[in-house]
């Protein structure tokens, strides 16, 4: 066999082996970055010698999904030609009008219309054909389950996991299996056979393309604005030509290195706007010639010294981060880059010296893609960074990758959801501390209990030398905390994570009770059963907690920070807004938000609603002359606008 035959079976081996586990959710085998360039590596090798094995990567359309019923797909989902040339895309546009759009990072999925209702979904498998997904039609968002259009219609999008819900979901997954990036986290959500928890995890469906419908639409431009008419999520898009994609791509791809884009990208489409054209050209290897063009971007790499690996944290899991010394890295500066867990680092090769190649992973994610001049080994910390506690490597039975992990069942980084939550806007409402900076700190030392919080300046000037930090984001990090120290007794003990006790069942307590008949009732063991709406499954679930005595420690000292809003029992107070319905909409500033806005009603006797109706008393809104379609609802029924100032007048 010719050395060349050898290094394409070689290549397409990897290439398959790892497409084979990006598409299917397993822990990737390369980056994207590695992966493009031994492709295009294959596509060179394949032109120059016509040597072209049948299971190439350049002659398939992608790869099927292992679980679920497989059903051919009804017009192929072909791939589209990639560049990261900007010529190459105004040579193909042909001086026709085109659009742009973005080329999301996520799994494709095509559904399928008859009769107004959505009959089938499909993911895109090889792109000839895909597995039945249909069941999960209610815990995707992003689309209609129900359209004006009457006809047969197909579609085609990308369901995709936003940054925002990926860091959440990935750094407080139960198991030992974390994901490496949105897309992967996405793919292996829509394999899961429990509809609750796909829904859990905020997949989002976002229209690309009307693949048909029976009436004739030859506009791709119009088909979107159709698609959106009828209730889809449709993908951002602009309108560009030959002249101006330039600028256009220059434009979006700053979207993108500044941080603007919360959703997965991975490059840009572009597309004809005449679809009969489109259509119209033929079909080559895996892509149809006028069906579309992507564009990548170039990987810019930069090379750094090793300085340490840091080992983060987070709920059961330590993972290590490269830190190396700071280089320019497509506008900004870097010196942080995730290396995932200890079976990477092996094949990385990582060493106690040497130098890292790094990459911003679709411009976002700093990571390292490659290691150089490696000398000694890595070490394994024995003791947790946070609590102290003995660590054991763990391996996965799913992928034999080898993880890190705190022995420790009371770590308090194994809390982290509960740190999120008494950090919501429905807990203590304090902006700045995301899921990734409460972690950051618990390994600083600096986050134990709840309490710790509001500690949090004591370590500011620690806080402005870290990573992503500054002398404004510390500054107006500890503003919003001393902002809630003043917290409405709803979100308080929303906050305190008290499990089976959410801002309802807090509600109802609160109005009962008031906080100081809330701590009395908890004290006593009394509890809330008699509580119409909480029961004695939730009461005993209340008492428990408080019985708990870390819990009880961690509530005193946390009442020594901060103060409860007064707030009178229902059954003590005078009624005020008793048998009254109000809308509230607009800005407030007399209450904190307009939650809390909503509790004081509900303390008081009073109902908020969404809507005005015939059955609704007063719209609370400080626009008072405002022409909101509210307003103009509230004046043809005849209801009262009232201001903020005037509710507190009357009613507080």
């Amino acid at each position: 066999m010719e050395d060349y035959q050898i290094r394409a079976e070689e290549m397409v081996k990897r290439l398959n082996e790892a497409s084979d586990a990006y598409y299917n959710g397993r822990e990737e085998l390369m980056s994207n970055y590695e992966w493009d360039s031994l492709f295009d590596e294959l596509v060179s090798l394949e032109a120059e010698t016509g040597f072209i094995l049948p299971d190439s990567p350049t002659q398939n359309t992608g790869y099927e999904e292992n679980n679920g019923e497989k059903e051919p797909h009804e017009f192929p989902a072909l791939s589209l030609a990639k560049t990261k040339q900007v010529a190459e895309l105004q040579k193909w546009a042909e001086d026709r009008p085109i659009w742009l759009s973005w080329k999301l990072d996520g799994l494709t999925l095509v559904l399928t219309y008859d009769n107004g209702k959505l009959t089938k979904i499909l993911t895109r498998g090889n792109g000839i054909i895909g597995t039945n997904i249909t069941y999960l039609k209610n815990v995707i968002q992003g689309f209609p389950l129900n359209i004006p259009y009457k006809k047969h219609m197909v579609v085609r999008g990308e369901a995709v996991i936003s940054y925002t819900d990926f860091e959440l979901i990935n750094d407080t997954i139960e198991d030992d299996e974390k994901y490496a990036n949105p897309r992967n986290l996405a793919s292996g959500t829509l394999s899961l056979d429990d509809p609750e928890k796909v829904k859990e995890r905020h997949v989002y469906f976002h229209a690309f393309t009307l693949v048909y419908l029976e009436d004739e639409m030859i506009s791709w431009g119009e088909r979107m604005r159709f698609l959106e008419k009828e209730g889809f999520t449709v993908v951002e898009r602009e309108a560009v030509s030959s002249e101006t994609i330039s600028a256009v791509i220059d434009k979006w791809t700053e979207k993108v290195e500044t941080g603007k884009m919360d959703l997965p990208v991975d490059g840009l489409v572009i597309c004809f706007d005449d679809t009969e054209y489109a259509a119209s050209g033929s079909v080559t290897g895996h892509h149809a010639a006028r069906a579309g063009y992507a564009f990548k971007w170039q990987d810019v790499s930069a090379k750094s010294r090793l300085d340490h690996i840091e080992w983060s944290c987070a709920t059961s899991t330590i993972s290590p981060v490269a830190v190396f010394e700071p280089v320019q890295l497509e506008g900004t500066t870097v010196s942080r880059a995730s290396l995932c867990n200890i079976s990477e680092m092996e094949r990385l090769g990582i060493g106690e010296k040497c130098m890292v190649e790094v990459i911003k992973a679709n411009k976002i994610i700093p990571k390292c893609i490659a290691v150089m001049e490696s000398s000694g080994s890595f070490q394994i910390p024995e003791s947790c960074p946070v609590c102290g506690a003995k660590t054991e490597v763990r391996k996965s039975p799913r992928s034999n990758t080898k993880t890190l992990h705190c022995t420790n069942p009371d770590c308090s980084a194994k809390h982290v959801k509960k740190f999120t939550r008494f950090v919501s806007k429905s807990g203590m409402d304090i902006d700045g501390l995301s899921v990734q900076t409460i972690l950051r700190f618990m390994n600083e030392g600096f986050l134990s209990e709840f309490a710790d919080i509001y500690h949090l300046w004591e370590h500011a000037d620690t806080i402005r030398q870290m990573d992503g930090f500054g002398d404004k984001s510390c500054e107006n990090l500890i503003k919003a905390i001393e902002k809630s120290r003043q917290v409405h007794p709803v979100n308080f003990i929303y906050a305190l994570c008290i499990p089976m006790i959410g801002i309802d069942a807090g509600k109802k307590m609160i109005a009962e009770n008031g906080f100081d008949g809330f701590m009395e009732r908890m004290e006593t063991g009394q509890g809330f059963e008699e509580i119409l709406g909480i029961g004695p499954e939730k009461s005993r679930s209340a008492i428990e907690w408080y019985e708990n005595e870390q819990n009880k420690s961690s509530l005193k000292a946390l009442l020594k920070e901060v103060t409860i809003e007064k707030v009178v029992p229902s059954s003590k107070a005078d009624g005020k807004c008793k048998g009254l319905t109000f809308v509230i909409t607009g800005d407030v500033h007399h209450y904190k938000n307009r939650d809390e806005f909503k509790a004081y009603v509900e303390a008081m006797g009073g109902k908020v609603t969404g809507s005005v109706t015939g059955k609704t008393d007063y719209l609370v809104n400080n626009d008072a002359q405002s022409t909101s379609s509210k307003n103009r609802k509230a004046a043809q029924l005849g209801v009262p606008v009232i201001t903020e100032d005037e509710f507190v007048e009357r009613f507080g």
